[in-house]
């Protein structure tokens, strides 16, 4: 991020860790499969990031659970509710080229020197 014009500690690159971290902890604990690795790939073009995590079990779809934002003592189940009030869009789509699936969200991003970003933290 920090290559692409987004400085570690500015507002792009904070909403960007945020979204993989939780990507990435959604994809070690429920799509992990023993010997298989989870690929972690960021696709910039025209303004946007694409943050695309994917791993090995297919049948395991990311969700967001019912009620999961009320549930004040609970100490999960909010990650996707994070990365959707921060990405533009999310979903999931099949895993090309081999079994499992993707999880992806794409964030506005401001272009070095221009305007647009996204509304994460500062």
């Amino acid at each position: 991020m920090d290559s692409w014009g987004h400085p570690y500690g500015s507002a792009v690159n904070e909403t960007a860790a945020l979204v993989v971290a939780e990507l990435a902890a959604n994809a070690v604990t429920h799509g992990r499969v023993p010997g298989r690795d989870a690929e972690l790939q960021l696709l910039r073009t025209d303004g946007r990031l694409r943050i695309e995590v994917t791993d090995t079990r297919g049948e395991r779809r990311p969700a967001i659970e019912p009620g999961a934002a009320d549930a004040a003592d609970a100490e999960t189940g909010r990650g996707l509710l994070i990365v959707e009030a921060l990405a533009e869009t999310w979903g999931v789509t099949p895993r090309t080229g081999g079994p499992g699936k993707t999880v992806w969200a794409v964030l506005l991003v401001a272009r070095p020197g221009g305007v647009g970003g996204t509304g994460g933290p500062s």
